[in-house]
């Protein structure tokens, strides 16, 4: 009984998880990971479908019985993992740096642009 108790506290685990960390705000664990899919590694996506197609068969009293644990909870224990890794100031910062870093790619291409199209014309 315990077992069964705690695949499904992993996956609601999980599922608080990807809440915090990637914002996906969907109430089963399959569509919250449907729609992290491209922010997740391949191999944590893999491990996190195996859990999410382990979600249905695990609130059936019956069906309970033929999951396997064992894999089940390495997934889970894979997943939450990488999640609890993520650093949500970091990759905030990241974002704004990239922001910054385009910005002035931007600008340096408009600046050598004019430079050319003035020479061409002759004004400098």
């Amino acid at each position: 009984m315990t077992q069964e108790i705690d695949i499904q506290t992993r996956i609601a685990q999980t599922i608080v998880l990807l809440r915090k960390k990637l914002g996906v705000k969907d109430k089963t664990l399959i569509d919250s990971v449907r729609r992290a899919k491209r922010r997740l590694p391949r191999k944590v996506y893999k491990q996190a479908m195996v859990l999410a197609q382990a979600e249905k068969m695990a609130e059936h009293p019956k069906l309970r019985m033929v999951l396997d644990m064992p894999k089940l909870e390495k997934a889970s224990g894979e997943v939450q993992s990488h999640l609890n890794a993520i650093n949500l100031a970091d990759r905030r910062w990241g974002w704004f740096l990239s922001f910054l870093g385009s910005l002035a790619l931007g600008l340096i291409v408009l600046a050598v642009l004019s430079i050319v199209i003035l020479r061409w014309r002759g004004f400098i």
